[in-house]
């Protein structure tokens, strides 16, 4: 059996409804305002958490122009790293103000940190977990310090393959963690739908037996209710106000309006999936009248034999079940009987099939 994790009095595993995380990231824009204002329609739209990203330009990469630091493809391309984190990091200093009023609006906020320094800082602030972004599952020394706090992990799993999947609960552990999240991710932005790759949940449940959840990076909510359908017990989604906004990271989030879609079908998924027993719900039960059961069809005298022309299965349900109807042609009739009847056993001769 695997144990849920418990996050600020959430539980997050199996049987449990799916945890919905909102990630902030770039898409403050630059203003401390904005980032607020996504704090509150990430609440407003069904989301159990939000997530910040701390770390600076200089803690990340080096202010550097040479070829290796130019990223050479994607939505980013002919930035360097350095400028790119420039404009997307969110300043320490907000942290404090974003932190208390997700706090105050009752929503649960963590952080990515992305080096120690980043831990240590907020680590003031009491978070109720930490996340290690997709890039950092290569930083062991990033996610043992984060183990150190006993806090409970949330791992993206984004370009990692299971050795270094392996290789990081392995740190995480050894370094004092005991409750950890994994989630499935594909470090595209966006993600080709075609490339999301769903059924890598159920292999990391099985080689990892350890909750499961889905890091998503589509332009879509579809990969959601797959991800449900498969067991992901955490959903992870860029929230932005606007895609108009051109923001750095907007493509391959949703407006607010789709992100309470999200939160409203991931919860509608896990209800569906129900339980694994096979047996009637209470809408079945009702409509079990609509079964077929054996009737009498023509009047029927005592003595008669009972043919296919006096005795069918039909509609409804309040008959003898359909599988005796072979075994009783050919026997007699113990009493009259009429057309509409619901036909019984104690309606043949002696009883007798």
């Amino acid at each position: 059996m695997v144990e849920p994790v418990t996050i600020n009095g959430h539980k997050i595993g199996k049987g449990y409804p799916p945890y919905i995380v909102a990630e902030i990231s770039a898409n403050h824009n630059g203003e401390l305002s904005q980032a607020i204002t996504l704090i509150n329609k990430a609440k407003k739209a069904g989301a159990q958490a939000v997530k910040l990203q701390t770390y600076t330009p200089e803690t990340i990469t080096l202010n550097h122009r040479s070829p290796d630091f130019i990223i050479q493809s994607g939505l980013w391309k002919g930035q360097t790293l350095y400028d790119l984190y420039q404009k997307a990091h969110t300043p320490w200093h907000w942290h404090e103000e974003l932190i208390n009023h997700a706090k105050a609006i009752g929503l649960t906020v963590f952080s990515s940190p992305f080096d120690e320094t980043a831990v240590d800082f907020l680590e003031s602030f009491d978070l109720p977990a930490y996340k290690i972004a997709s890039p950092e599952i290569v930083d062991l020394n990033l996610i043992t310090r984060c183990a150190e706090t006993r806090k409970p992990l949330i791992i993206s799993t984004g370009m990692a393959n299971l050795e270094e999947i392996n290789e990081a609960l392995s740190a995480a552990y050894e370094g004092g963690a005991k409750e950890i999240v994994l989630l499935h991710c594909v470090s595209a932005y966006p993600t080709p739908l075609e490339e999301s790759n769903l059924s890598a949940i159920t292999t990391l449940k099985e080689k990892f037996d350890i909750p499961v959840g889905l890091s998503d990076h589509t332009s879509s909510t579809l990969t959601t209710l797959v991800a449900v359908g498969l067991g992901a017990v955490l959903i992870e989604k860029h929230i932005t106000l606007s895609r108009e906004n051109n923001g750095l990271d907007d493509a391959f989030s949703l407006e607010p309006a789709e992100f309470k879609k999200l939160s409203t079908d991931a919860q509608l998924a896990f209800s569906a999936l129900g339980k694994l027993e096979v047996n009637l719900s209470k809408t079945e039960n009702e409509m079990l009248f609509a079964r077929r059961s054996l009737y009498v069809v023509a009047d029927i005298r005592k003595g008669e034999v009972f043919t296919k022309e006096n005795v069918r299965s039909i509609r409804p349900s309040h008959g003898a079940h359909p599988k005796h109807l072979k075994s009783i042609l050919g026997k007699c009739a113990e009493r009259n009987l009429f057309k509409g009847q619901a036909f019984n056993l104690d309606m043949i001769k002696a009883n007798k099939i």
